[in-house]
């Protein structure tokens, strides 16, 4: 029995982790007036009538703090990627040269920065439903095995070993929240 509550905490914990780099990638795409080439990670292009990464058909890197540049492998693929960008609605109007594309990202007023703020609140509050779903999980798993002849002690330990790991993991949520927001307050 032991070996059963010992995969299901470990079991939950690999899920909570998961949650918490899904969070990540999530906060990395949120821009904080700084270019980041990650910020285009998840954009879609169409080449030659099959969706793409971005980051597959094209080189990204970054010019200066406030500007990206975008050299695609083929010059044919200017158009759909600058398309893609637009379609994507990321708050940047590309700049195409012919050769490459370039884009610029704008200071960020404080109005924006709040609402930036807000959305990085949304991931968050996604971040820890998610984490409370895994612990509601583990937590009836233990309840099996109770029911299975678990001792009561054992599956109430077990339910706070669950629940500790809970609470590390929303502290870690509420950790990677306050450090982006102070990167988007930050003017």
């Amino acid at each position: 029995m032991s070996e059963d509550i010992a995969s299901i905490t470990s079991g939950a914990e690999d899920h909570m982790k998961k949650a918490i780099s899904h969070l990540e990638a999530e906060l990395v795409k949120i821009r904080a007036g700084k270019a980041n080439p990650q910020m285009l990670d998840g954009l879609m292009v169409d080449y030659y009538g099959s969706p793409m990464p971005i980051n597959q058909v094209a080189n990204i890197s970054v010019m200066d703090a406030r500007t990206l540049s975008i050299q695609p492998w083929e010059k044919n693929m200017l158009q759909p990627i600058e398309r893609a960008i637009i379609a994507a609605n990321i708050g940047i109007t590309p700049q195409n040269d012919g050769a490459l594309i370039r884009l610029f990202l704008p200071p960020l007023t404080e109005e924006r920065r709040k609402e930036l703020v807000k959305k990085c609140q949304a991931e968050g509050e996604h971040s820890k439903v998610a984490i409370r779903n895994i612990r509601r999980d583990a937590i009836e798993h233990i309840k099996k095995l109770q029911k299975n002849g678990l001792s009561e002690d054992a599956a109430k330990d077990a339910e706070a070993d669950v629940q500790q790991i809970t609470d590390k993991f929303i502290a870690a949520v509420e950790k990677h929240l306050a450090a982006k927001e102070k990167e988007i307050m930050s003017v």
